[in-house]
């Protein structure tokens, strides 16, 4: 199985720190943010990962190279800016990330979860998302599950966590160029092709200084 690592974005949240460094470089537990997200991805056996790029995007490739350090073997998919958002830096990484059904992981998280615990996608489903309780920032949620299933019901939502396994048909009909993720889940809502499974583990969304810092101080006591 390959992967992606979302990782172009400015971070606009994060500013003054991502003015000069990439959101996905900033430095939590001692590490990178994003090499995180890589040494999980090569504990679940993954070895192939592309990483979209546009704000900044040259200090990541320094910083990462091949992919080598980590144990993977990273490919790039350079995005204009602004960028293509996630639906249309997704699309635009297919050729990369082939015919199979590929991970996506947004690279500004950090997450206990084991990737290779996700199930792989059944015939009727074209993408399972890990959604995870509400955080503060968030407290109405993303989405309803009902079983393995993301519906268009009412009812007590989660947060969708960035950690998705994705068929390629999710992007069937798309077009080069910039657009958002959220249209092609909720058709595949609409068609009952959407599953998810909850996860109640660590999950952190690194959306603003003190969240970074509040994270490092809490890796920092479990050193």
């Amino acid at each position: 199985m390959k992967a992606m690592l979302l990782a172009a974005g400015r971070g606009e949240r994060m500013r003054p720190l991502t003015d000069t460094t990439p959101k996905p470089l900033l430095s939590v537990g001692g590490r990178p943010l994003i090499s995180w997200h890589l040494a999980a991805l090569a504990r679940a056996g993954v070895r192939d990962v592309v990483i979209n790029t546009a704000w900044l995007g040259e200090l990541i490739r320094q910083a990462l190279g091949d992919g080598a350090t980590y144990g993977v073997h990273i490919t790039y998919s350079p995005e204009p800016w602004p960028a293509l958002e996630t639906g249309g830096g997704i699309f635009q990484a297919l050729p990369q990330l082939g015919p199979a059904p590929f991970l996506v992981v947004n690279a500004d998280t950090w997450t206990d979860f084991d990737l290779a615990s996700l199930r792989p996608l059944d015939a009727g489903t074209d993408a399972r998302l890990v959604l995870v309780p509400n955080p503060p920032q968030h407290p109405r949620g993303d989405f309803v599950l009902a079983g393995d299933r993301i519906v268009a019901k009412e009812g007590p939502r989660l947060t969708y966590s960035g950690i998705g396994l994705y068929s390629p048909a999710l992007f069937e009909g798309c077009q080069p160029g910039r657009f958002p993720l959220l249209p092609l889940l909720r058709r595949a809502i609409a068609a009952g092709r959407l599953g998810g499974e909850p996860y109640a583990g660590q999950w952190h969304d690194i959306g603003t200084p003190e969240r970074l810092t509040a994270l490092d101080a809490e890796l920092a006591g479990q050193a």
